[in-house]
């Protein structure tokens, strides 16, 4: 995992206070300035005069520079920044419907009408069709129900996927439009 402290990055496996191991450190104060360069015990101390941690965040620089900040809050702080991003993170799903071949127009409209709702959600959507037994030579008429389908949750979704075969199945994929046009329906209709 690394840290972001003053637009750097720190590893967590960072060199703090006594773990530092160079004689000389370019020295930043909590307030992003430049301190100068000092022994590692001068750092060391003034870092303890201020009850704040010593943190190395560029070991291979010339001397190497150090940070003067209180760690644990700022690892605390940074947990906290982590736990909001994953909250405003969507995850995606992938929702199936099921059609049979000589489903009926409005049998057609009402699972449409489900899966547009999957997709309003931001969920995809996976639509499979299975043939059974003498249905298999009706492939064309499957492939009708699936357009026919697609047209219907066009106003949500986009067909990722065009119908294909996996064994006796024909799937198609759908996923949701991008939010801009959403978004501008939205305000249209108000």
């Amino acid at each position: 995992m690394r840290f972001l402290v003053g637009g750097r990055e720190i590893s967590r496996e960072s060199r703090i206070n006594e773990e530092i191991r160079a004689r000389e450190l370019r020295v930043i104060d909590s307030n992003g300035e430049m301190v100068g360069i000092m022994s590692r015990s001068e750092a060391l101390e003034l870092a303890e005069q201020r009850k704040l941690d010593l943190v190395e965040i560029s070991p291979n620089a010339k001397p190497p520079v150090a940070k003067i900040l209180d760690y644990g809050k700022y690892r605390y702080e940074l947990q906290k920044r982590e736990k909001e991003a994953k909250k405003k993170q969507k995850t995606i799903q992938v929702k199936e419907i099921r059609l049979s071949t000589f489903i009926e127009e409005h049998d057609i409209l009402v699972k449409a009408k489900t899966a547009s709702k999957f997709l309003k959600d931001g969920d995809k959507v996976k639509v499979s069709l299975r043939f059974r037994g003498r249905e298999r030579d009706y492939v064309n008429r499957g492939r009708q129900v699936m357009n026919s389908f697609a047209e219907a949750c066009g106003e949500y979704g986009v067909m990722d996927k065009k119908p294909s075969f996996e064994g006796r199945s024909l799937t198609m994929f759908l996923s949701p439009k991008p939010a801009e046009k959403h978004k501008k329906s939205k305000d249209n209709e108000k």
